[in-house]
Order: C-alpha cells, then sequence, then structure tokens
C-alpha cells in the first residue's frame, strides 16, 4: 500500500464478537434477573426443578456476563481498535485474519460449551473458575490465538508509537494468562485413578493455599478483566468522540504501572478473618486502599479529559455514557478499598453489600463503557449512522435509574444484614436468628430485583439499536472523524 493512501480496515471478526458481546450480555443478564427475583421470592426456585435452582444458575450468570459478555466486547474493541492505533488492517495479513476468525469460532463453541456444562450442574466449585479441565484447555487455546492476533498486528504495525489502549490490552492478555494457568492447575481424576467421570477434576492445590491461589486469581481476575481492558477502551473512545486529546499522557502510563503493581496484591482482602496469614490479610487491605490512587488517577484522566467541553453531555449521550462510567470506576474504585479495611470488612464480609460493589462497578462502568464503544463502532464498521439517539437516551437515564436502585437496596441490606448478625443481648446472645435477617431484607432485594429488570430492558434497546443501525440506518457518504451521527 503506498504511503498516505486510506486504509481499508477489516471489521469482520469485531463484528462477530460484537454480535456475540450482545447475545452473551442478553443470556447474562436475564440470568442475573431471575437470580434477582429467586432471592426476593424463594418459590421461584422450584420452576424447572434441579435447573431453576439459585445454585444451579448463579454460576452462568457470573460467567455469562464476565466470559461471555465482557470478554466478547473485550475482543470486539480490540480487532477494531488494534487496526486504526497501529495503522495496519487484517487484509494486509491473511494470516492474522485466519487467527482472528479461529479465535473468534473456538471461543463462541467454548462459551455455548460452558453454558451446557455448567447448566448440567458439571463445575469445579471454584468462583470464577468452575469451567473443567477440558474446556480449560479450549480457553489456552484461543488466549494464545488473541496473543498472535496482538503481538502480530504490533510486528506489522506503520504507527511506530503504541497508544497507551495497546499497553493496557497487552496487559490484559499476560495478566489473565498468568492467573488462568496457575489457579485452574487440576489432575483429571479418572485418567489418574480410573474412576469417576472424564470431565471431573481435583484442584492441585489444598485448603488454605487453595484459597490463596483461588483469590490472588479471583481479584486480579476483576482488574484484567473489569478494569484494565475497559481503561484500554475508554482511553480510546472517550478521546475518539469528543474530539479531545487525553488530558495526561503521562499520568495514563503512570496509573497504568501503578495500577499493574498494586493490583495483584491487592487480592488477599477476600480472605480477611479466614485462616491465611495475617500479614497476607493486612497487605490486602493495604494494597487495596493503595489502589486507589492509580485507579483515580486513570479516572481523573478521563474527566480532565473532557475539560472545557462538558457541554458535549448535552448533546452526544456517548459522551454521558463514558463519562458516567468513569465516574462509576471512581466510585467503585474507593468503595472497594473500604470494604477491605479490616475494621470494615468485619461488617461487610459475606453480606450484600459486596455484590453491590460489584455491581456498581460492572453496570456502571463495565457495561456502560462497553455498550458506549459499541455505539461508537457501529456508524464506522457497518457505514451507517446510529438508528435512533431518542432510544439511546431513554436507555441511559433507565439504566442509570436501575443501577442507582441496585446498589442503594444493596448497601442498605448489607450494613443491615452485618450489624443484625453483629448484635448481642446483655447476656452475650445473638439477638437475632439468620432468618430474621432474610425475613427484613425481602423488601431490599425486591427493589433489586426491579433495578435489574429495569437494566435489562435498557440493554434490550440497546441491542434493538445496534441492530436497527446495522441494518436500516441511514448509509453514511464518509466515516465520520469524531462525534458518531444518530438520527434523532
Amino acid at each position: 500500500m503506498q504511503n498516505g493512501a486510506q486504509i481499508e480496515y477489516d471489521y469482520s471478526v469485531a463484528k462477530a464478537f460484537t454480535f456475540a458481546t450482545i447475545l452473551f450480555g442478553i443470556i447474562g443478564m436475564t440470568i442475573g434477573v431471575v437470580l434477582a427475583f429467586q432471592l426476593a421470592f424463594p418459590e421461584l426456585n422450584y420452576l424447572a426443578g434441579e435447573y431453576g435452582t439459585f445454585s444451579r444458575l448463579r454460576p452462568l450468570h457470573t460467567n455469562g456476563v464476565a466470559f461471555g459478555f465482557t470478554l466478547s466486547g473485550i475482543f470486539a474493541t480490540w480487532y477494531y481498535v488494534g487496526q486504526r492505533v497501529l495503522k495496519v488492517s487484517l487484509k494486509e495479513s491473511p494470516f492474522l485474519l485466519a487467527v482472528g476468525k479461529l479465535h473468534f469460532l473456538l471461543y463462541f463453541i467454548t462459551i455455548l460449551l460452558a453454558v451446557v456444562t455448567l447448566f448440567m450442574g458439571i463445575t469445579t466449585s471454584k468462583e470464577y473458575a468452575e469451567l473443567e479441565w477440558p474446556l480449560d484447555l479450549l480457553v489456552v487455546v484461543w488466549w494464545v490465538l488473541w496473543g498472535v492476533s496482538i503481538f502480530g498486528l504490533i510486528g506489522i504495525r506503520r504507527e511506530r508509537t503504541l497508544y497507551i489502549s495497546v499497553w493496557y490490552y497487552i496487559a490484559t492478555f499476560l495478566g489473565v494468562a498468568m492467573l488462568y494457568l496457575f489457579n485452574n492447575m487440576a489432575v483429571p481424576t479418572a485418567l489418574v485413578s480410573g474412576y469417576g467421570s472424564i470431565l471431573h477434576s481435583v484442584s492441585m492445590y489444598a485448603g488454605t493455599n487453595d484459597a490463596l491461589v483461588q483469590w490472588w486469581y479471583g481479584h486480579n481476575a476483576v482488574a484484567f478483566l473489569f478494569t484494565v481492558p475497559i481503561i484500554a477502551m475508554i482511553y480510546y473512545f472517550l478521546p475518539k468522540e469528543s474530539a479531545q486529546n487525553v488530558y495526561s499522557y503521562k499520568l495514563s502510563i503512570l496509573a497504568f504501572w501503578g495500577l499493574l503493581f498494586v493490583y495483584l496484591w491487592a487480592g488477599g482482602h477476600h480472605l480477611i478473618y479466614s485462616t491465611v496469614p495475617d500479614w497476607m490479610q493486612t497487605m490486602g487491605s493495604v494494597m487495596s486502599v493503595v489502589l486507589i490512587l492509580p485507579s483515580w488517577g486513570s479516572a481523573i484522566n478521563m474527566l480532565l479529559t473532557m475539560k472545557g467541553e462538558w457541554n458535549q453531555l448535552q448533546t452526544n449521550p456517548l459522551i454521558k455514557f463514558m463519562v458516567l462510567a468513569s465516574t462509576f470506576y471512581m466510585l467503585s474504585t474507593i468503595e472497594g478499598p473500604i470494604q477491605s479495611i479490616k475494621s470494615v470488612n468485619a461488617i461487610a464480609h459475606f453480606t450484600d453489600w459486596i455484590p453491590g460493589h460489584v455491581h456498581d462497578g460492572v453496570l456502571g462502568w463495565v457495561v456502560f463503557m462497553i455498550m458506549a464503544a459499541l455505539f461508537h463502532m457501529a456508524p464506522r464498521m457497518y457505514g451507517r449512522e446510529i438508528y435512533s439517539k431518542s432510544l439511546m437516551e431513554t436507555q441511559f437515564w433507565l439504566q442509570t435509574t436501575a443501577i442507582v436502585l441496585y446498589f442503594t437496596s444493596m448497601w442498605i441490606a448489607g450494613i443491615t444484614q452485618g450489624m443484625m448478625w453483629r448484635a448481642y443481648d446483655e447476656y452475650g446472645s445473638l439477638v437475632y436468628s439468620f432468618i430474621d435477617t432474610v425475613t427484613v431484607l425481602q423488601p431490599y432485594y425486591t427493589i433489586r430485583a426491579v433495578g435489574g429488570l429495569m437494566y435489562l430492558i435498557g440493554f434490550f434497546m440497546f441491542a434493538y439499536n445496534m441492530y436497527k443501525t446495522a441494518t436500516a440506518g441511514r448509509v453514511l457518504d464518509k466515516e465520520p472523524v469524531n462525534a458518531s451521527p444518530m438520527a434523532a
């Protein structure tokens, strides 16, 4: 290709992952709403026998949202952003294009097999690591393929400088690879003993060591799926959509290294007041508090990017999504460290305040940012303007209200739980039975379920808007430079 000629980017893989993002988002969030109503109304557990119980459905929800929806969004944005910031098209390398397509195919098969096996109750019972060993091997294969795509594109790039988003995608690849391999080391029991199911396995770690490795993985799965790649997205999409330069490139790099170093040490805060050595618990707490600095460094950098351009919030709903996502990121990354302080953790641990914290991060930060990214990509991938701006505005306010209902109800429920569990009378006996706490929380569970349903309706609006954009949006004469065109 001649220097200065227009690069014709190949969006085939990005489009495939965009479809997967929407599909698995609908599946994962629908199951989440069912679970929320089951907690509020326990009789809903028995509508489908063993296959409809909370314990059977919850892994489908967590894996569907974390590894179905979120991972698909990460991959979709990489295959879009990677080409553009490196100034090279997948069309120029038939090998890398084939790698991308194989990556999608194996990934999609793995997630479908995960849905089937988890639905059947085939699970390792390790949080966020429920898939059995044959699926773990499949995950390794397509994860390596993604690495080939990342470093392959970097190897043939025209742009010599690696934009900060690429740094974050590389960190996602390397971080998850390390975490996943170590935590999922297991012995297939049938192959060793000759007994049991070929799918069953036993962790190579035991007792406290298993817990340590599990929560080193579990917390950093949050780091390298819900944080690092989402920051990669906003560092690309917010400046592109707003036509503003990133406020401070130096701050983005400083926050990058701070985040990577500190996050890896914070997992111990999941094991406070356990059999884990006390110094490890303390280190987890201290590192969690220190984590505020790089987290807020990134979030403040994002918000300051809009300095002097806040009027765009009135005209561009995509900017609304991204700015509110950054705000929820700040909220979530101050709340988590607070919960990891030992005296606070004594009240918060095992309560509904914890899922409240997780979901204001996931719903407000992760999902908002992925939806904003796909909305920005849609006119450029499909050559059509966004179908409906008014639908996007309605979706934004509906989902924002839903998040507020969700996390406030869970804050109140969680702190109520923690205080009731610790209430003693003058004789040193517990004031409340466990069922007393369950009964008093029912209204808050109902509010959470309603908030979840509102959020799901908003996600269906997003899916419909994306579908109509791809099929019926007004055809664009040329690719938009910045603000995404959208019909009223």
